[in-house]
């Protein structure tokens, strides 16, 4: 047995999300999710269909919180929150990735140790009631709950609990006194596979290419398919990949979407201002081999990158993916 901790596996980390997913369209919500390993490297994430750009970046960081300091991020939220500012401020400062300290990320603990984070956030997906939501699916054993919550304690199989402090105000302020009960309830419930989710499951699918592609020439890599604007639908990190694969593979796949050709042809494009295209958006670009276009019907609607081994294998990955 190796000595040396490993992060939750790929195969397992998906298993989370994608039962977020199932809770998640069975309550009509849309956002992102996010594991990270207890390195602090994104193992995956899945970005439901309209739920927009940001939530993503939010949930990352909530996971890496949760899978770093191993607990959950409520609690490194009140732990910032109380804390004198200069020592706050110095832990963004040494660890940027926790940029977003907000609730609702939990640690993933395998045979009782912490090997990952797992969190939510974006669109819908968050400790608000969404206008018109029902009773029914905001609950949780006849008790008030909330869907960012809901979808991790349901990832989980754990009882459900609130992170954010504050269901009953927020069921009161919405609903009253009404009472559901615990047979009514649907926030823990069984969920039907998801089924509606066509932008992810072709982006699930490009990843999946990419990394038979890798594993068929005994290379591990990481895989990140954005969507026009740059943000990421789907990300995945192979076992034992390097850690940073995962942002060299976005920042490719960004590249590619924006620009509409593959992310090494930046430098012909534009020489040496290539270096500092980054500066013109919050999305990441990097001009090197591995990110390639997505289009349909002459149509740019996405990137893909893959990183992690050597760039030009990356960039023939991504081409025979994007391509196949």
């Amino acid at each position: 047995m190796s000595v040396h901790p490993r992060d939750l596996p790929l195969a397992q980390a998906r298993e989370l999300v994608a039962r977020a997913v199932d809770k998640a369209e069975q309550l009509g919500l849309r956002g992102g999710l996010a594991v990270v390993g207890s390195s602090g490297a994104l193992v995956t994430a899945s970005r439901l269909d309209h739920g927009g750009p940001g939530g993503m970046t939010r949930a990352r960081s909530k996971a890496w919180i949760s899978a770093t300091q191993q607990i959950p991020s409520a609690e490194h939220l009140k732990r910032m929150t109380t804390l004198p500012a200069p020592i706050s401020q110095g832990f963004v400062a040494a660890s940027p990735q926790a940029l977003f300290p907000g609730a609702g990320g939990m640690p993933v603990l395998l045979d009782g140790v912490v090997v990952g984070g797992l969190a939510a956030s974006g669109a819908t997906v968050s400790p608000f009631l969404p206008a018109g939501v029902a009773p029914e699916v905001v609950s949780a054993d006849g008790e008030p709950a909330n869907p960012e919550d809901l979808l991790i304690a349901y990832a989980l199989g754990t009882g459900y609990v609130g992170q954010h402090g504050d269901d009953r105000a927020r069921w009161e302020q919405r609903f009253g006194d009404l009472v559901v009960s615990s047979q009514d309830s649907l926030g823990m419930k069984p969920a039907p596979r998801a089924s509606a989710q066509h932008e992810l499951d072709w982006a699930i699918d490009l990843c999946d290419r990419a990394i038979a592609l890798a594993q068929a020439q005994d290379l591990r890599v990481s895989v990140a398919v954005v969507d026009r604007g740059g943000d990421p639908i789907q990300q995945d990190r192979m076992d034992d990949a390097v850690a940073a694969g995962v942002d060299v593979a976005l920042a490719t796949a960004s590249a590619a979407a924006r620009f509409g050709v593959p992310s090494a042809e930046l430098t012909t494009l534009f020489g040496a201002s290539s270096g500092t295209l980054g500066s013109l958006s919050p999305a990441a670009f990097l001009a090197a081999p591995g990110g390639v276009p997505l289009v349909v019907s002459d149509r740019v609607v996405g990137g893909l990158g893959v990183a992690g081994a050597d760039p030009t294998a990356c960039a023939r990955i991504a081409g025979e993916a994007a391509s196949g």
